[in-house]
């Protein structure tokens, strides 16, 4: 089939394009043995053109400068799955002339067959300036097109050009690798200025100043410039950075919630019916807490990816988010990380799984791998219920300033426990993170724009799709492996559930994953707890909050309320008794395993979204036993400091 790559500089208005050609039947793929995604299509079946749409991702020109640029231009040389295209389109934004035409350069020498799309003509208009696409076309030899993606305007031209192109279907080109010496770079340069001064007009020709109006094409917009003024200052824009920042974490957590908990109540009532209808057996259990729970548990985290995406596709839109990024870059750069870093951070307070897709947005792959590797330290809104179940034994007194104070303390050790562990990966440099790249952070400031929301609300919905289809499986075989631990031997003797009200715990008492626990007490005894424990923690693996319902099976709670069950398991903890007489809970062992939950990597969701984001298992194991020891070890030390100054 005829194939055809779009191809162009970020912000250039190439994936617009691309919706419009391909009316948004998109697929996302990764290039084979890399993370680096891009959009394939057919065209849209109005335009009845029989060729293949490949959307790449953003690049500047066909010198690569980084590892993720690298993979990009070598599938615009040929790409693994459909060799070299028949036909390039670029985009070029006309109020950036200058800089973009060295890409339209590089396929003009590589020998590319290419159409260049002129877009952004609207802000060539505020600078008083318009371009003459004819005396373009002359210029460079090629198929120019002005085109208004806002409008559709210019959209019928160039579906006939291609057309035209796929029907003559012209035989393949010879491409060449193009030139990287200096004078050769110079040249270039050279011949770029003297084009844009023959392409670009002044609107106002009866101004006396059209030299000086030409000179001050190249300053950035006047209306950018004052938004910057205050958004770029070194106090108010970071004060401003912060807020918007703490909105989008709030607005994550907060909008989310309602819906995240409907979603919670339906799979719930969903089990609940199939209980009820069909009565408790081994398979109705599978059905319910096995295949419904584990799907539960991937449709759960939708709310919060979607509302993340859209809201930092929005900034992104807008142009602030570069400003952002620029903003914390240089403190982020003394520990490895740069600014792109900060946004994906902030969002992990809600949730690791959103936060870790976010880091797409970096692009130097060393600095990306960095971010997700401490992502999970960042205490998410799962641990929550873990939080104030640990911190309402310790402060009986609800709402308490010293409970506030607790949990304001959590949140700031999982901050300053990320940000060790970024600066020791860091020093250890190929140990744990092995990408050489090497960065730079240079950011092309967008000018400020109203966000399209159309594309905003696609590209959210392909990422919220691209969470669904490659973590949800690997989510779904871990929950359904969990469960099965929770439920058998025991589960297969349908006697159990014979009018007995404490079947799920007698099923986890009798279970594999008791047995785990029995076999693991010498392990958990030094956190000064017992295998009941131990067992919550393994359980607490498939979701952080599952450790508060498994508390309350193993220390047998067993009431409706949820309140009443926060009040009958504390109560239960108070009375909590070793097989040696002594308390389970003490002020240590709390104190302890809050420790532990602060580092611990205790998420599969986590696991499974890093292993699709990094493309394989390596860091997600080094996560899990990184993570898991140094919990373990800590909370260890904090356990005995607390009971060598003797308090109980």
């Amino acid at each position: 089939m005829f194939t055809i790559s779009l191809v162009g500089p970020p912000n250039s208005g190439k994936t617009t394009l691309f919706n419009k050609l391909s009316g948004q039947k998109i697929k996302t793929v990764n290039y084979p043995g890399a993370t680096v995604d891009y959009f394939s299509a057919d065209f849209d079946k109005k335009y009845e053109i029989n060729a293949h749409l490949i959307d790449t991702p953003g690049i500047i020109s066909l010198i690569p400068t980084s590892i993720d640029e690298i993979i990009t231009i070598e599938g615009i040389y040929s790409h693994p799955e459909f060799g070299t295209p028949d036909l390039i389109i670029t985009t070029i934004d006309a109020s950036q002339l200058s800089r973009h035409l060295i890409l339209v350069n590089d396929l003009i020498e590589a020998n590319f067959n290419v159409v260049v799309i002129i877009t952004m003509n609207d802000i060539l208009a505020r600078k008083n300036f318009s371009i003459d696409e004819n005396k373009l076309s002359e210029e460079l030899n090629l198929p120019v097109f002005k085109i208004d993606l806002t409008k559709d305007n210019g959209i019928d031209e160039l579906i006939h050009f291609i057309k035209t192109e796929v029907e003559n279907n012209f035989e393949k080109r010879v491409i060449n690798k193009i030139s990287e010496d200096t004078f050769t770079l110079v040249n270039k340069y050279n011949r770029i200025s003297e084009i844009e001064k023959k392409v670009l007009f002044p609107t106002k020709t009866n101004s006396k100043n059209i030299t000086k109006d030409f000179n001050n094409l190249h300053k950035p917009d006047e209306i950018s410039l004052k938004i910057d003024s205050v958004l770029l200052n070194g106090t108010w824009g970071l004060l401003i950075f912060f807020l918007a920042m703490s909105v989008t974490f709030a607005s994550v957590f907060w909008l989310a919630s309602p819906i995240m908990d409907l979603i919670d109540s339906a799979f719930a009532l969903s089990s609940e019916s199939i209980l009820g209808i069909w009565g408790n057996n081994w398979f109705t259990q599978l059905l319910a807490n096995g295949l419904i729970a584990g799907f539960g548990s991937v449709a759960v985290f939708i709310p919060q990816i979607l509302i993340l995406f859209l809201i930092l596709g929005i900034l992104e839109d807008t142009g602030y988010l570069a400003r952002g990024a620029m903003l914390v870059d240089k403190p982020l750069s003394k520990i490895g990380l740069n600014g792109r870093s900060f946004a994906p951070m902030v969002s992990g307070f809600a949730c690791a799984v959103p936060a870790i897709m976010a880091a797409r947005t970096i692009p130097n792959k060393r600095e990306r791998l960095l971010t997700i590797f401490i992502l999970p330290l960042l205490s998410c809104s799962a641990r929550i219920p873990v939080y104030l179940l640990l911190i309402g034994f310790l402060v009986p007194t609800t709402g308490s300033l010293t409970a506030g104070i607790i949990l304001a303390s959590i949140y700031l050790l999982s901050i300053i426990s990320s940000l060790v562990a970024a600066g020791i990966i860091n020093k250890l440099k190929n140990k744990v993170i092995t990408e050489q790249d090497h960065s730079s952070f240079i950011l092309e400031l967008p000018t400020y724009k109203i966000p399209r929301l159309n594309n905003v609300f696609f590209n959210a919905y392909l990422s919220t799709k691209s969470y669904i289809t490659g973590a949800g499986p690997i989510i779904m075989i871990f929950s359904v492996i969990l469960w099965a631990l929770t439920f058998f031997p025991a589960g297969i003797d349908n006697s159990i559930y014979n009018e007995n009200d404490s079947f799920e715990q007698e099923l986890i008492e009798n279970s594999y994953a008791s047995n785990i626990g029995k076999f693991l007490e010498p392990a958990v005894s030094p956190l000064g707890v017992d295998w009941r424990v131990g067992v919550a923690i393994i359980t607490s693996f498939a979701a952080r909050e599952v450790f508060v319902s498994s508390m309350a099976l193993m220390f047998q709670v067993n009431i409706s309320d949820e309140d009443s069950i926060q009040k009958s398991l504390l109560k239960n903890m108070q009375k909590a008794k070793k097989s040696d007489g002594t308390k389970v809970f003490t002020t240590s062992s709390i104190i302890g395993l809050i420790v532990f939950f602060i580092i611990a990597m205790q998420c599969v969701s986590t696991l499974a979204i890093t292993k699709k984001e990094t493309g394989s298992w390596r860091i997600p194991i080094l996560q899990f036993f990184i993570y898991t020891f140094s919990a373990y070890f800590l909370a260890v030390i904090s356990v005995n400091l607390i009971n060598f100054f003797g308090i109980a």
